[in-house]
């Protein structure tokens, strides 16, 4: 069982990013999905989060607006596309997986039970 989180990178402030989440040895589509990050120095935070049929999604208040996130049941990823990028968005980014309550989004890590790897995005001028 593993989820793995790709498509970060360097980028310049109001540029784009799409993060995305695959997950092996499992079918997504049982599970609540969300994205943290975590930057040097600071906690791990809720970005973004994504019900099991996609129907709901929560957002952190300082990505709103900017960030989306949808999934791609069939194929076991969950996307995070970050638009309008800020330096302030420079972090670790983590996708998690819980089979909990998969109906609603869950905003804490404890509750997610799956974590990938992480991916360091970096918006830099």
């Amino acid at each position: 069982v593993q989820l793995q989180a790709s498509g970060g990178g360097l980028v310049q402030p109001g540029g784009s990013l799409r993060l995305s989440c695959v997950a092996s040895g499992i079918r997504l589509d049982a599970y609540g999905v969300g994205w943290f990050r975590q930057a040097p120095g600071k906690e791990r935070e809720f970005v973004a989060g994504i019900t099991w049929n996609g129907i709901g999604t929560q957002f952190a208040d300082s990505v709103k607006g900017r960030f989306t996130i949808h999934r791609d049941n069939p194929v076991n990823k969950v996307h995070l596309q970050m638009n309008g990028l800020k330096r302030e968005d420079t972090a670790v980014y983590y996708c998690a997986a819980s089979r909990r309550r998969p109906t609603i989004v869950l905003r804490t890590a404890p509750e997610y039970d799956l974590w990938g790897q992480g991916t360091q995005v970096t918006v830099s001028s």
